[in-house]
């Protein structure tokens, strides 16, 4: 638990000089732009400047620094707004950024031809999943094969890098397709399987993380095969299992749950900046 405080600690700081640097940045350019050319544009309209706008910058900078202006309130005011058009300003460029690199990475991944995908085979970003509730083995219906999908889903939204889940295609690459899981459907087809995903994750994961998973269909030797591209999730994913809540990260080509100790040092590293 020290060390979790430790880093938490350490992560606030980080953000705070953050938010510190882009409130003085914007303090600085209040006080030596705003101001000054309020000043320019409000004596030019009352005519009693006939200086250049450069010259009449200048003169009220050194003013400034040689402390003989004598509206310190009115450069207070800059000041402040100022600083909050620079805390704003991080605020808006943070945003843009995320969503920018999130639209980026999906372009790159939308340009990847499958047959490629499959064969590199199964990895830290890539895996593949025979069906998400038919039983191959059985020959029925099996829900506990929803959680692993899940499982795998929610392993991709707390990565960095987010991945893809390839529905239909067995360990080995072996293309399988989807023809079963369609007959276990209300709507047997491709709308109806990737409804039965959506809900699935908006039950057992959240709703608000439906948008992380972009959902593709291709057709590979006459047989349906679900694309899933999994981008990293704005929270931590938790996904019940037993009754327990449990956070699912990926290790190599595996998912694995964290123990307690782990999560509680992960979540902070993973999410800095987020909070």
């Amino acid at each position: 638990m020290k060390r979790f405080f430790l880093l938490m600690l350490s992560l606030w700081k980080q953000q705070i000089k953050l938010y510190a640097v882009a409130a003085l940045i914007g303090a600085a350019i209040g006080v030596f732009i705003l101001a000054p050319s309020y000043n320019f544009i409000y004596s030019q309209e009352s005519n009693n400047n006939k200086l250049s706008s450069l010259e009449y910058v200048f003169g009220q900078l050194a003013s400034i620094f040689d402390g003989n202006n004598t509206e310190d309130n009115l450069l207070l005011f800059y000041a402040e707004i100022g600083a909050m058009l620079g805390l704003f300003t991080v605020s808006i460029y943070g945003f843009l950024h995320k969503r920018l690199a999130r639209i980026e990475s999906l372009k790159a991944e939308l340009q990847k031809d499958l047959a490629p995908i499959i064969a590199q085979g199964e990895g830290p970003h890539l895996e593949f999943k025979s069906s998400f509730r038919w039983d191959l083995e059985q020959s029925r219906i099996n829900r506990t094969l929803e959680s692993v999908v899940l499982k795998t889903l929610a392993g991709f939204m707390n990565s960095r890098y987010g991945g893809t889940l390839l529905i239909g295609v067995a360990d080995d690459g072996t293309i399988l397709g989807l023809d079963k899981d369609y007959q276990s459907l209300k709507k047997p087809n491709q709308d109806g399987f990737e409804q039965a995903i959506m809900t699935a994750i908006s039950t057992n994961l959240g709703a608000d993380l439906c948008n992380s998973v972009h959902v593709l269909f291709h057709v590979i030797d006459h047989k349906d095969i679900c694309r899933l591209i999994i981008s990293p999730a704005h929270r931590p994913v938790f996904l019940a299992q037993n009754g327990m809540p449990k956070l699912f990260v990926r290790t190599g080509g595996a998912t694995r749950d964290l123990n307690i100790q782990e999560a509680l040092e992960f979540v902070p590293i993973r999410w800095k900046g987020q909070a």
